[in-house]
């Protein structure tokens, strides 16, 4: 017998233990049905559910998953997206909206509420790197409420907005090139 390195024997236990997990997981993505949850989580949705047509865009972004799910006009683009979402539920504003505005380099203003929480917060920041909003805003026809990037990464995943969807700069640049003013928006 030739004996082995403690490493080699470790990298040989962890590949077994996650061969089961990549199994199933391909297996899903081959549309198994055996689970409505992809390698990341992500739940499955289906905007069927929610809207009778797609409209000129449509956005799903689900604050259980931590996922954002666009769909073209056409039916012909989706796109999957991992989102920060508010902190709390009563911070969570659920239900139907869309986008009206759109913006490269947004400026912030603290709300009240906000600044109440965090006195420390400025009145006003310019666009910038330190700018929560990141480089890109979708604005909502809900007062205070957006979809737009963060320079903290960090944030990405996790419950960590004051009411805010958030997404990785690079990715909201994405979404925001191809998301018209018009898309139907629904956030569970």
């Amino acid at each position: 017998m030739i004996p082995q390195s403690r490493r080699t024997l470790l990298l040989g236990a962890a590949a077994a233990l996650a061969t089961p997990s990549l199994a199933l997981a391909q297996a899903d993505i081959r549309g198994s049905g055996a689970t409505r949850r992809n390698i990341s989580s992500f739940e499955r949705i289906e905007w069927r559910d929610h809207f009778d047509s797609l409209g000129v865009a449509t956005i799903i972004a689900d604050t259980n998953s931590r996922a954002l799910h666009y769909w073209s006009g056409d039916g012909a683009d989706y796109r999957l997206y991992p989102t920060s979402v508010p902190r709390t539920d009563e911070l969570t504003r659920r239900g139907y909206t869309q986008i009206v505005r759109k913006k490269v380099g947004p400026t912030w203003t603290p709300t009240a509420s906000m600044r109440a929480e965090d006195p420390s917060l400025p009145e006003f920041m310019p666009a910038g790197a330190g700018n929560p909003l990141g480089t890109h805003a979708m604005y909502l026809d809900w007062p205070a409420y957006l979809i737009h990037g963060t320079h903290d990464t960090r944030k990405i995943g996790r419950r960590s907005s004051s009411g805010c969807i958030g997404l990785y700069n690079e990715k909201i640049a994405e979404l925001f090139a191809i998301t018209p003013i018009g898309t139907q928006v629904k956030l569970l």
